[in-house]
């Protein structure tokens, strides 16, 4: 991905509606090859930018260049891009075979060829034996692979996805996540994909840009943004979080913080956080263990256990803090582990290097 060139670069796109501003100064880049989740909560910016990308929508500032060429005000089938929509668009009255056909046909290629294309295209979404039938004939899931299949056919420079799996139920979701990754992967393409949905962006993506209120909140790898957010709101927005108040009283090479109830806590270093600064402290439930009378950690914390809940693979507790703070700890279920109840004290420990100090300020919960 390093050595790859740049395939769209997006630079300072704006958009206003009236007195409302849906995308603000967005800029990043795409590496041929590479998957980028456009990821947030509804109005966050990111269907906006991915219109402005196809020329669907234009922008009242900014640029686009795709393949080293300005394409801000291009019309779309200028851009050599390809569109799946959520409602999958075929056409109803044409057979699978001629949905495929159709962008070749309009590329006036030879009939030979696109037989080849096509058969190809179906191949590679493993749908071959439904070529002669109508698209009322098949399943969800099915039209979703034939709409995919009908925007690779001839291999546009960059395929743009807009909540394809949306209209989907939860397991189809999860079957067609992995068929989009491995179509990812086998062809090669370079896919600017919207979702709302965490779990959705982070098994697929190669890298995810986060957004909130028309602006980048935070652009790189999922695991980057998982465990290194650089704000309360994405460590909000994706996967569980403990977030509690505090003020830091020791910075420098060591960052401690005075949390609820008098509670000290270590954390990462952070060269932008002085002393008295408002914080909120960050670890994942699966970065907290319950611990027993002897035990050490970085971090210890001393509760009553509210509440658990048993997820399958997984047990959550949850464990109440003294100045009404709440700890959750997800630990995998062990049939043969003691019995805990609600009610008792239970100590909770975790690691420094687990906990991160972001700035009051930085974000927002969404």
């Amino acid at each position: 991905m390093a050595e790859s060139k740049i395939k769209l670069s997006v630079r300072k796109a704006t958009k206003h509606y009236g007195a409302v501003t849906a995308l603000a100064e967005a800029s990043f880049d795409m590496r041929e090859g590479e998957f980028l989740t456009l990821l947030g909560p509804s109005g966050s910016g990111k269907t906006t930018l991915l219109m402005i990308v196809s020329g669907l929508t234009q922008p009242d500032g900014g640029e686009v260049w795709i393949d080293g060429r300005l394409a801000t005000y291009a019309p779309p089938h200028k851009r050599d891009i390809g569109i799946v929509f959520q409602n999958y668009a075929l056409f109803p009255h044409l057979t699978v075979y001629e949905n495929i056909a159709f962008p070749l046909r309009m590329r006036q290629m030879a009939e030979r060829k696109i037989a080849e294309e096509v058969m190809r295209a179906l191949d590679t979404v493993q749908l071959a034996h439904t070529a002669k039938r109508m698209p009322r004939e098949l399943s969800g899931g099915q039209q979703q692979r034939i709409a995919l299949a009908r925007c690779t056919v001839y291999r546009p420079s960059i395929v743009l996805m807009d909540e394809p799996l949306g209209a989907l139920d939860r397991k189809l979701r999860d079957q067609m996540q992995l068929e989009i990754k491995h179509l990812h992967q086998h062809l090669g393409i370079t896919v600017l994909y919207v979702t709302h949905d965490q779990d959705e962006a982070m098994t697929m993506s190669d890298r995810i840009c986060l957004m909130n209120n028309g602006r980048i909140e935070q652009l790189g790898a999922p695991q980057e943004l998982y465990f290194r957010p650089r704000s309360v709101f994405v460590a909000d927005f994706l996967g569980e979080s403990n977030l509690l108040p505090g003020t830091v009283i020791e910075s420098g090479a060591s960052l401690v913080v005075e949390g609820p109830g008098g509670l000290k806590v270590r954390a990462m270093p952070s060269p932008d956080l002085g002393v008295g600064a408002r914080v909120r402290l960050m670890a994942r439930p699966e970065s907290l263990r319950l611990i027993g009378p002897g035990e050490e950690a970085d971090n210890v914390a001393e509760g009553t256990l509210a509440e658990i809940v048993f997820v399958g693979g997984v047990r959550r507790y949850y464990v109440a803090l003294a100045g009404e703070a709440m700890l959750t700890v997800k630990e995998l279920t062990d049939a043969g582990a003691a019995a805990r109840s609600p009610g008792e004290p239970v100590r909770v420990g975790w690691e420094a290097g687990r906990t991160i100090a972001l700035p009051e300020s930085a974000g927002s919960s969404p």
